[in-house]
């Protein structure tokens, strides 16, 4: 396997400050594709960490059964860590530049992985573009 299709642990989001404040306002900006939508936060990159951080969140207004919530998830971080190569080039530019998304599901039916990769595809180069 390519070290380029993988998502470590470092990769994740798990600090609860990190959290607030992506989704506190301030500094954070968003990006939807319905199903998804993407919350990010530009900040500088600290050594040993990785550029870009993520998490992913769907609530359980949308699917009360966690069997469904985890598929979910699933299907959100198999199609990141597949595509997230198109987020890193742009982001080679510029070194100093950290980036932490946060993905919230939006929809109340399930869509086939696809559907949710070509939606990632379609987030990933907008934000890519932003950068």
């Amino acid at each position: 396997m390519h070290p380029i299709h993988t998502l470590g642990s470092q990769e994740r989001i798990k600090s609860r400050k990190l959290i607030d404040r992506l989704f506190s306002g301030g500094k954070s900006q968003s990006l939807a594709a319905y199903p998804l939508r993407v919350v990010y936060m530009e900040e500088l990159a600290a050594e040993g960490t990785p550029q870009v951080q993520i998490m992913v969140s769907v609530s359980k207004r949308h699917f009360k059964r966690a069997v469904k919530r985890n598929r979910v998830k699933r299907q959100i971080r198999e199609s990141y860590r597949l595509r997230k190569q198109l987020l890193l080039d742009s982001l080679q530019q510029h070194p100093e530049k950290a980036l932490c998304l946060g993905f919230i599901w939006l929809a109340d039916r399930l869509y086939t992985t696809s559907e949710v990769e070509d939606r990632m595809t379609n987030l990933l180069n907008r934000l890519a573009e932003t950068l």
